[in-house]
């Protein structure tokens, strides 16, 4: 769950990166774990008042700035961002100085341009390992790679094609325009809403946010202090958690919840997997030792609003080995170790 915040200089990326980290961990260095908000946690900690309450949460890292005007981001900036799961590319909307629309296309260029360069790079190994031995190539991992390469002639990223990314032979590539990315169009203050976006498409969405208003929210400790500053710019609530909601998302990632009087927490999980896994995610020897989840899906416990309720209610499931698991779902776990 690591996610590289990047963008030409003078993007304003590093004030987003200082309003999601906040200022103390922004000025202990350019990487943060920063929580993923879930308001699903509030009925659960005014029921059991727990000792502790934990969220998920995301590490942020903030890329140097790449680039300027008429040259691309960069060799560094592209090398630097591989290793990470998801990207927020920041676009420069408030300057006046750049044109946030060329910015992005630069940018998806930039990706593509270097994905093509390492499948030729590797084609061209992959046909020299052949004619010394046909045994050498694995038929489809080159069969990938040239499918990759034809879609990224027509100047399409690889993340439009979700089966491609699966494939196992090319995981290993890291590819840049595979990777899922959230486009934010850094804007004056007040002009988020006026913001024309381009539609979100698979493994890109875009968001218009006021990163130097959000970092100087974020710099307002008292509750209290920062509700008034909303209220008076007419603001209902900060484009932060936008951004942190839209970057989960990206990732694949849902959460489900547990809940008790020692901590209620949200856990992160892949869309998609099943109860063991879930259960694998607290411990991997509740994986192991998997017996049944009692799973409370989170709508059935609103109505109700107490688990003794939802079960006398017979809305507490149990569930096996092939249960997927529900964005919100509550659950209890019973294994064997």
């Amino acid at each position: 769950m690591k996610t590289a915040i990047f963008g030409f200089s003078g993007s304003g990326k590093t004030d987003l990166f200082a309003a999601l980290a906040g200022p103390a961990a922004a000025a202990a260095g350019n990487r943060a774990m920063v929580k993923v908000p879930d308001a699903r946690l509030d009925p659960l900690i005014k029921l059991f008042h727990p000792k502790k309450v934990t969220h998920s949460e995301i590490e942020y890292l903030d890329i140097p700035g790449g680039g300027g005007k008429g040259a691309g981001l960069g060799e560094r900036v592209l090398n630097e961002v591989r290793p990470y799961d998801c990207f927020i590319g920041v676009l420069d909307g408030f300057s006046g100085m750049n044109d946030p629309e060329r910015q992005w296309q630069a940018m998806e260029a930039d990706m593509m341009v270097s994905d093509m360069a390492v499948i030729e790079k590797r084609l061209e190994k992959l046909a020299a390992d052949g004619k010394k031995n046909k045994a050498l190539v694995d038929p489809k991992e080159e069969a990938g790679l040239k499918r990759a390469l034809a879609l990224l002639e027509e100047e399409r990223p690889l993340r439009t094609d979700g089966e491609l990314c699966a494939l196992p032979e090319l995981k290993g590539f890291k590819f840049l325009s595979a990777r899922p990315i959230l486009y934010a169009w850094n804007c004056p203050e007040g002009e988020e809403e006026a913001r024309e976006l381009p539609d979100d498409t698979p493994g890109m969405a875009h968001i218009a946010v006021a990163a130097k208003l959000e970092r100087e929210l974020a710099e307002i400790d008292d509750p209290a202090e920062k509700a008034e500053f909303l209220n008076d710019l007419g603001i209902t609530e900060s484009a932060l958690d936008k951004v942190i909601g839209k970057t989960y998302r990206l990732l694949g990632l849902i959460s489900f919840l547990t809940a008790g009087e020692d901590e209620c927490r949200t856990w992160p999980l892949r869309a998609g997997s099943t109860a063991p896994q879930a259960a694998g995610v607290i411990h991997t020897d509740f994986e192991k030792g998997f017996i049944r989840a009692e799973v409370i899906g989170f709508d059935d416990f609103l109505a109700y609003g107490d688990f003794k309720k939802v079960k006398e209610a017979g809305k507490a499931r149990l569930e096996g080995k092939e249960y997927i698991v529900r964005d919100g779902d509550i659950i209890e776990f019973r294994f064997n170790v």
